[in-house]
């Protein structure tokens, strides 16, 4: 391998730098997803629905500040939904949209690398190829048909690094596609949830029809 490596030439460098940045961020993506999976808090969730819907805001809210700093605060979408709550008078959407999109970020974080990489590492062995092929025809030329061997050398390392740049790219785009996926199903879920609390705000206030809950 580290001969295969050494004759892939100078590429195999920033190649290689591509593979350890796309594992790096792989590990931490999947154990960021394992982390969220751990902290979802469902019960909590249909609590706010049940409770926002019968008017009951003010105490929702002193219980969310409970949980501020347990693993129950942590859920992305009880995040979401507690902030719009909090602040509802400033506009109960706009304000869970502006916390949705800090948490879509936050899933997002190391995916536009991962998609530079998929894209990066065939072109950077398309350049070995060309760099490869480059040399083969150089020494051809200097040395005719008497040294083949010079020209199947430069011939190798073209693909040598063709190879490892579809590899590198092959590797990277399965996990991408992972992630991707993962972050357009928290965003479904964090839609469908606004959505729900809108709903539950405006029947809480038709339920608390005195005027003293604002929603």
């Amino acid at each position: 391998m580290k001969e295969m490596f050494i004759r892939g030439g100078p590429l195999m460098w920033p190649l290689l730098i591509c593979s350890i940045v796309s594992v790096t961020i792989t590990i931490e993506r999947v154990i960021f997803w394992w982390r969220e999976h751990r902290l979802r808090r469902g019960d909590l969730i249909e609590d706010i629905f049940w409770k926002t819907q019968d008017g009951h805001v003010d105490s929702l809210l002193e219980e969310g500040q409970k949980h501020t700093g347990e693993a129950s605060g942590r859920d992305f979408a009880l995040r979401v939904l507690l902030c719009g709550l909090a602040h509802r008078d400033c506009g109960l959407r706009e304000t869970m949209e502006v916390a949705a999109t800090k948490e879509i970020d936050r899933m997002k974080r190391g995916l536009d690398i991962l998609d530079t990489i998929i894209t990066m590492a065939p072109l950077l062995g398309i350049l070995g190829t060309v760099l490869g092929i480059i040399d083969s025809f150089d020494l051809l030329g200097a040395g005719g048909i008497e040294n083949p061997r010079a020209v199947t050398g430069g011939i190798a390392q073209a693909l040598i690094t063709t190879a490892a740049g579809l590899t590198v790219a092959l590797v990277t785009l399965v996990p991408f596609n992972y992630f991707v996926e993962r972050v357009r199903k928290a965003t479904n879920e964090i839609n469908n949830l606004m959505v729900r609390l809108e709903t539950s705000c405006r029947k809480g206030t038709e339920v608390k029809s005195d005027g003293n809950v604002r929603i």
